[in-house]
């Protein structure tokens, strides 16, 4: 299906987004500089499970606003016209499977030069294979797996927003030190689950605390109440729940229905989207602190972004939809910067680029293994007496700088090839 970009193209499920003609050009040098004289954006995700909210069609509006962004900044000096950009999109409905099949008709059959989002650290994984095996890049913001900057890296993907490791390097080590020391953690028994099972048993050990029990759980799935009794028969002080987006949103109101926090144990949440304090409500997750990679109302710019965001998509945006936007929109800035959708040369212009943009603060692309690294936040949910308007669910209780948040790149293990 193909469609002009209007700003309400968000709700397709899949298809072709095409951008209408601008009344200006681009410069002449720039002709025939581009795969059959276009550029073809693929957004790859999750558009009707799990994890649609939290990232799906509303990531296509997200990138839908980096292409107007960047054709506004640049105007007739822009080396793509507004026809000449497409933005594609399809389902992988979390399936590794289903991913890599897509991925290869969105590079071989749609021409994409880019290929951005794709939760789920299995399918992410499979798609950043296709992309070092075409040649073409992918720019991950949804999965969290460690692998992608790690023994499975390459030059031709990029990690954007977050990882395993950066969420238990905040969540886990403060929860750990600020009492924490017992922990049962309940993961989603596939890449990312097992990454950050991983993460957090490292973290917490490191930070003085015990993780005396793992449990590993089917994805997705709709009843955890076996798992939390079994987490919480040996009395531990933390349960330190894996999950993400539905599944986290199911576990969470049955460990509230066990009357678990009423017992002494409380819930760390590895990984939360504030569409997650939405749809259950912040009365059930209430104090919960958690590491966010960035907050819609956490200061003036990302407010406005955040109010364009909610005109067009009629929400609020979780960072998966801000990561989205600042990695199609630094796409753009190197394509305009190199006039060229050539992968390599690319590639070559982002290596080492320090970026700022709406998500990104004191954002760096390390050139060694294509993590990005940036500011991110420990957050806390706030008590319902605290919320002033719709969305506002957290607040952010310090900054934890670029540097010390992500892996060291010596740590990564990624050998770039």
């Amino acid at each position: 299906m193909t469609k002009k970009l209007a700003g309400s193209a968000a709700a397709l499920m899949s298809g072709t987004l095409l951008l209408g003609a601008c009344a200006g050009g681009g410069p002449s040098s720039a002709e025939g500089a581009f795969t059959d004289d276009k550029i073809v954006i693929g957004v790859l995700n999750d558009q009707s499970g799990v994890y649609k909210d939290l990232s799906g069609p509303n990531s296509v509006t997200a990138v839908e606003m980096a292409v107007q962004d960047y054709l506004e900044k640049y105007g007739d000096d822009a080396v793509v016209t507004e026809e000449q950009i497409e933005v594609i999109t399809a389902d992988h409905q979390n399936e590794p499977d289903v991913a890599n099949t897509k991925a290869q008709e969105m590079y071989d059959r749609q021409g994409a030069d880019i290929i951005l989002d794709v939760p789920a650290s299995s399918a992410a994984l499979a798609v950043a294979s296709q992309a070092d095996q075409k040649k073409k890049l992918h720019f991950n913001i949804g999965a969290a797996t460690t692998e992608l900057t790690g023994a499975q890296c390459s030059p031709y993907v990029f990690h954007w927003a977050y990882d395993t490791y950066m969420l238990a390097n905040g969540t886990g080590k403060t929860v750990t030190e600020n009492g924490g020391k017992d922990w049962q953690i309940i993961y989603p028994d596939y890449a990312f689950g097992q990454d950050m099972e991983k993460s957090f048993t490292e973290a917490v050990t490191e930070a003085g605390g015990t993780v005396s029990g793992s449990i590993a759980t089917p994805f997705p799935n709709d009843n955890f109440s076996t798992f939390l009794t079994k987490a919480a028969s040996g009395g531990p002080d933390v349960i330190g729940t894996m999950q993400a987006g539905g599944d986290l949103i199911n576990l969470v109101k049955q460990y509230n229905e066990a009357g678990l926090r009423d017992q002494g144990i409380s819930l760390a949440v590895g990984l939360m989207f504030i569409t997650d304090i939405h749809s259950l409500g912040v009365d059930q997750f209430e104090g919960t602190t958690f590491t966010d990679a960035w907050y819609w109302d956490m200061d003036e710019e990302s407010r406005e972004w955040a109010d364009r965001f909610l005109e067009e998509a009629g929400s609020r945006p979780s960072f998966a939809h801000a990561g989205n936007y600042s990695a199609a929109l630094q796409y753009l800035e190197a394509v305009q910067a190199t006039e060229t959708d050539d992968a390599d040369t690319i590639v070559e212009d982002l290596n080492g680029k320090e970026v700022e943009d709406v998500f990104l603060r004191n954002g760096k692309i390390r050139a060694e293994d294509h993590r990005v690294i940036h500011d991110v936040y420990l957050a806390e949910v706030k008590a319902p007496d605290e919320v002033t308007e719709d969305w506002d669910y957290q607040n952010i209780l310090n900054t934890i700088p670029a540097e010390e948040a992500f892996q060291p790149v010596d740590e990564s293990g990624c050998e770039m090839g």
